[in-house]
């Protein structure tokens, strides 16, 4: 691969790249087993885990009356009941419906705090109405979605004419935790130790500019070697070294 920058040209060897990865396979598999390891602990010990209850709730209208204005729906309007359901869940978010909720059961929650704990919406496109509660505690994610099938048929019916829904299935104490997903943080650390130590990897080579010897000139550069130049220093001091050996030798 080849970059051009104005007069300036700059080759990159992939091939090359590759090869300096894979002399580094140990220490990249290491990173990542690392950062995996890292990922995964900081999801089981440090992020709290979440649960989900769930209510179901029956959207059965079959005539109501909204603001003086009588609405009729017949059996072939069936898919008419998710406007209602998006409605209700509008309702359902409002602030008199959620005090209701806070004020029965005593919640140590603010209106906003509970709000964003609360997800409605139609089960597969059916007159069904989930509403679905998310808390750190699966117990008070269940009381909570319990108090709120509880109070929003009341709030409905005041304030539509004729709306009504009935309870399906209560909610009951979720036995597994929705987040976090250990696995799931457990690969994204992988992934970033992957990342990083190749990128550091290839950064330290690229940067280096040392020449060791005459086929790094040839590998790296392609340039032609015409001549060396022997380490005299070296090689004296080796040759002094023996004599001194020689000399203790002869001693």
């Amino acid at each position: 691969m080849r970059q051009q920058n104005n007069d300036e040209v700059y080759e990159i060897d992939l091939l090359r790249l590759l090869g300096v990865l894979w002399q580094h396979v140990v220490i990249i598999a290491l990173t990542v087993v690392i950062a995996g390891t890292m990922g995964y602990c900081y999801a089981r010990y440090m992020v709290t885990p979440t649960y989900q209850a769930r209510t179901l709730l029956y959207v059965n209208n079959s005539s109501l009356s909204l603001g003086g204005t009588s609405v009729t729906f017949s059996s072939g309007e069936f898919n008419s009941a998710r406007s209602l359901i998006s409605i209700y869940s509008v309702i359902l978010k409002t602030r008199t419906t959620l005090n209701a909720v806070i004020q029965r059961g005593n919640l140590d929650y603010s209106y906003n705090q509970l709000a964003g704990m609360i997800s409605a919406g139609s089960v597969n496109d059916t007159p069904v109405f989930a509403i679905t509660v998310t808390a750190t505690d699966p117990e008070e994610a269940a009381r909570i979605a319990n108090l709120i099938a509880d109070v929003l048929p009341d709030k409905i019916m005041d304030v539509m004419d004729g709306g009504h829904v009935s309870v399906v299935d209560r909610a009951v104490v979720p036995t597994g935790r929705v987040a976090p997903s250990h696995s799931r943080y457990a690969m994204i650390g992988a992934a970033i130790g992957l990342v990083v130590s190749c990128g550091v990897v290839l950064l330290v080579d690229m940067l280096d500019d040392i020449i060791r010897d005459e086929d790094y000139l040839m590998q790296r550069f392609e340039i032609p070697v015409l001549g060396t130049i022997p380490d005299l220093l070296s090689r004296h001091e080796a040759v002094t070294g023996y004599e001194t050996k020689s000399e203790e030798a002869r001693k």
